[in-house]
């Protein structure tokens, strides 16, 4: 008996999805609600569990085929595998010439297909998957390896402009994710007046602060000190000065919020994700790094939900954790600010009229004109800078 495996809600507004991998393959065992497939949405990747313990049957989409929600992708069927892997055809077709009548397990479509496009003998190809079963790898290992062989006839007087420069291009479909990250950049930049401002700030005080408390914080509260608790700190309470950079534009209206959901930037396999920390203001240093932890985990291992998200009322995106000096960010509509905080870096200052060096970081805020005047950017800025040189006003909430 054959049990369905359908799509499974994604979430408020979403209907559809694509089929980013298939985790189990025809004639693989699977356990009750283990992954059998991943799917790529406008914003992560989820995971299709399988309703019932059984031997996957076929699939009934390929990869990088769009589903909607309730759609049927593959079956899972009753039993322990021996009966589950597809049977050869009782006749091959021409196009398939190239597959040996004795070969070793029957082939997967997805491996079907490789062999096809690579025209190998799959007969004459040792198996790594499971039961000896052929895998895509395996394909491509023996195509590369054939193409790599010495031919038998001499070689041409004057090889080929690609052989000898060993110039290739691939093609990769982009994935849903990347596809919605390029639409929503290029719309906000089509829609927005946007304008980025600069500042520095001397990290300091911070860096003294965060040597000196570090081993204390993580015992106490089972996470590291870094920078971005000091920062979404910072950051709450200039957005409490200047409301206008925690506001949003709605048609004609403009929206004020006395809260802050602050959008974190993280990395994920497929790109950025920004989950949001909720009533961020009022949480406390530990409680922010805690959070952005527990994030940064879950982007990596592809668990984070569709409702961490959603929302958000300005973004911190953090550009120096991969070296970047300075850059202009791309506000994350319908937002209306993004901060972006780059590497420290010691750089010679004047301080009390003497060339001293110190640990430096540009900030860069980038806004909607339309909504956010320069003097309002700045002083924002200038809040900000005064509260991470002076980590007592953090405190003190000055």
């Amino acid at each position: 008996m054959a049990t369905e495996v359908l799509v499974p809600t994604l979430g408020e507004s979403i209907t559809e999805a694509t089929l980013g991998e298939w985790l189990k393959q025809p004639g693989d065992k699977v356990a009750a609600d283990e992954p059998i497939a991943s799917l790529e949405t406008d914003k992560v990747s989820v995971e299709v569990p399988s309703p019932v313990a059984g031997v996957m049957g076929q699939h009934a989409v390929q990869v990088g085929d769009t589903v909607q929600v309730g759609a049927m992708i593959a079956t899972v069927e009753a039993g322990d595998g021996a009966a589950a892997a597809p049977a050869p055809a009782a006749a091959a077709p021409a196009s398939a010439a190239v597959e040996s009548a004795d070969t070793p397990a029957a082939l997967s479509p997805s491996v079907r297909r490789a062999v096809l496009e690579h025209g190998v003998d799959p007969a004459t190809i040792k198996g790594t998957g499971k039961d000896g079963r052929l895998t895509k790898e395996d394909v491509a290992a023996a195509a590369t390896a054939k193409a790599a062989a010495p031919a038998a006839a001499p070689a041409p007087a004057t090889p080929s402009v690609a052989a000898s420069t060993g110039r290739k291009e691939e093609r990769v479909r982009m994935t849903r994710l990347r596809q919605t990250i390029a639409k929503r950049l290029k719309d906000a930049q089509n829609s927005a007046a946007m304008l980025t401002t600069f500042n520095d700030v001397d990290m300091t005080a911070v860096i003294e602060a965060r040597a000196k408390y570090k081993d204390l914080f993580e015992k106490k509260h089972g996470v590291r000190l870094g920078f971005m608790g000091f920062f979404v700190k910072a950051a709450c309470m200039a957005l409490k000065d200047i409301p206008s950079v925690n506001a949003s534009i709605e048609g004609d209206e403009i929206v004020y919020h006395d809260y802050a959901d602050i959008s974190v930037a993280v990395s994920a396999p497929n790109g950025l994700v920004v989950p949001v920390i909720r009533d961020a203001d009022q949480l406390s240093v530990a409680g922010i790094e805690k959070t952005i932890g527990d994030f940064g985990r879950r982007a990596k291992d592809g668990t984070l939900k569709m409702e961490e998200m959603r929302g958000g009322t300005f973004t911190i995106s953090n550009g120096g954790v991969f070296g970047s000096l300075m850059s202009t960010p791309i506000i994350n509509p319908p937002q209306s600010a993004v901060l972006g905080l780059h590497r420290i870096e010691d750089r010679p200052v004047v301080r009390d009229g003497q060339v001293v060096v110190r640990p430096m970081m540009y900030l860069a805020l980038s806004y909607d004109h339309r909504l956010i005047d320069g003097r309002e950017a700045v002083t924002f800025l200038v809040a900000l800078k005064n509260a991470m040189e002076d980590p007592t006003r953090i405190l003190i909430d000055l």
